[in-house]
């Protein structure tokens, strides 16, 4: 099917705040959305390539016009007509800046180019405030001119603008994920990013109230291990509006797979496998730190992005992650559905702004 679809429903709320609409560009499943609108924000507009994801964006956000479109043709004044945009928020495609890429890691991998839309969107909209989100990775190319350049093209917008890394963990989120974040203003406020929590969630907060799974179990809805009323505040602030556990669905590793997840503990990889289990790898010395993880019961879980991929593994069960235990490390409540095949939520998921991170910095652009 085309994906330059519009699946918006037009509907529109009469009762929505107009002094604080939001555009959210780059969208994925709508994670930075999710934590403006936690922090006050009506998010309007939103524009998404991929079809699974726009889906899910449209199935958790029903009131929100989300283009399904190739953003470099789109015009940015037929989206939003003569309203003013409170914010617009986004985060380019952001492979070519990740510091896995060592090839082209710099300004000329086309995959880089894309934060030019995210300017041109902000160049003709002329919000007040914009969130630009992306790979610490970034911060790096160049010895830091990279990232200079890219505030010099909303500076020279008229834009006021503050960068900092920042990790979700600090900020209620169950995971050691670190995150550029680049805010501007065009009324000459000089940003302060807000300060870390005093606390930290862990792996076992944000997930020991979820039930037992076994290795391929998929089951739409199941009860909860314990009442909400034993579970631990964050696990309460997720179940806040659902009864049951929804997408419990484990993807169906084969018994090579289960057999060496036998031999890791909590916070060991694949160098715990014994050398027979792993002879199909013709060069250990090149396999990511990341491969084969179990996380950690009582620490804030390890960047869950390609979780799939990197076979990470529940911190007592033997088998990967399900969609709703990923969910809840990256604080997506438990009412958030995501749409699409298993290997398209999991990649949703993983690439996705954790919503308490965005909450904290959208409230604190609010104090303003």
């Amino acid at each position: 099917m085309n994906n330059q679809i519009d699946i918006t429903d037009k509907k529109v709320n009469p009762l929505v705040d107009e002094g604080r609409i939001g555009m959210d560009i780059f969208s994925g499943a709508g994670g930075l959305s999710l934590g403006a609108e936690m922090a006050g924000i009506t998010v309007r507009y939103a524009i998404e390539i991929n079809k699974s994801a726009a889906y899910t964006y449209k199935k958790n956000h029903p009131e929100t016009s989300v283009l399904c479109e190739d953003i470099t043709k789109l015009d940015p004044k037929k989206i939003v007509g003569e309203k003013e945009l409170f914010i617009i928020m986004g985060g380019p495609p952001c492979q070519g800046f990740s510091m896995s890429n060592t090839v082209n890691r710099n300004m000329d991998n086309p995959k880089n180019q894309l934060f030019r839309e995210f300017v041109r969107f902000v160049k003709e909209l002329n919000p007040t405030w914009f969130v630009f989100e992306n790979v610490w990775g970034l911060t790096k190319i160049n010895n830091g001119e990279t990232k200079k350049v890219i505030e010099q093209c909303f500076e020279e917008l008229g834009y006021t603008v503050s960068s900092k890394v920042l990790w979700a963990s600090d900020y209620g989120v169950p995971q050691n994920r670190n995150r550029f974040f680049l805010i501007g203003n065009k009324n000459g406020i000089k940003f302060t990013f807000p300060a870390p929590f005093t606390y930290k969630v862990t792996v076992e907060e944000a997930i020991g109230d979820l039930p037992e799974l076994k290795n391929g179990d998929s089951y739409a809805s199941l009860p909860y291990a314990i009442p909400r009323n034993q579970a631990c505040k964050y696990a309460q602030l997720m179940r806040k509006k659902s009864k049951k556990a929804k997408q419990n669905y484990v993807s169906l590793n084969n018994d090579l797979v289960i057999e060496r997840y036998k031999y890791i503990k909590q916070g060991q990889n694949w160098k715990a496998i014994p050398d027979f289990l792993m002879q199909n790898y013709a060069d250990k010395k090149r396999t990511h730190s990341g491969i084969y993880k179990r996380l950690i019961a009582d620490q804030p879980s390890v960047v869950i992005s390609n979780y799939r991929k990197s076979m990470l593994i529940h911190p007592y069960q033997d088998r990967g992650l399900s969609v709703r235990e990923a969910a809840r490390i990256q604080s997506f409540p438990d009412d958030f559905i995501f749409e699409g095949s298993i290997s398209h939520i999991q990649q949703q998921i993983g690439n996705a702004v954790p919503p308490l991170l965005a909450k904290a910095v959208v409230e604190k652009i609010l104090n303003y």
